[in-house]
């Protein structure tokens, strides 16, 4: 069994990985996202399409068309060696127009680091 100290070590780890995800995502960083998503890493986009690791990350690279993305309501759930982290997110599009969405991501510690191996995302 773990410790509370391992729990909260875990905790930290994925808190800090959700805010790596996040500003990967308002920024473009597709190096970052490259060393946090497994290889099976999948995304339901909110547009219904699936796709895996490297169309996700051609999906990165493009011009991001939001800004001022933030989160909130970040509900960090470990399962043993799964954590899943729900969230909220609002931001603004190309647009002006303030908006609102909410997305799942799935982590799975293999090798001793945590790695993003699911991610669906409402708008």
């Amino acid at each position: 069994m773990k410790t509370d100290t391992a729990i909260q070590s875990n905790i930290d780890a994925l808190t800090a990985l959700n805010s790596d995800y996040i500003h990967s995502v308002q920024h473009s960083d597709v190096q970052r996202f490259d060393e946090i998503l497994a290889e099976d890493f999948l995304c339901s986009n909110p547009d219904g399409s699936l796709v895996d690791k490297n169309q996700f990350l051609a999906q990165t690279a493009r011009p991001v068309m939001i800004s001022g993305l933030s989160v909130e309501d970040v509900r960090v759930r470990i399962l043993g060696d799964i954590a899943i982290i729900h969230a909220r997110t609002s931001y603004i599009t190309a647009d002006g127009a303030q908006r609102n969405g909410r997305y799942t991501d799935v982590w799975a510690h293999r090798n001793g680091k945590w790695l993003a191996v699911s991610a669906h995302v409402t708008r």
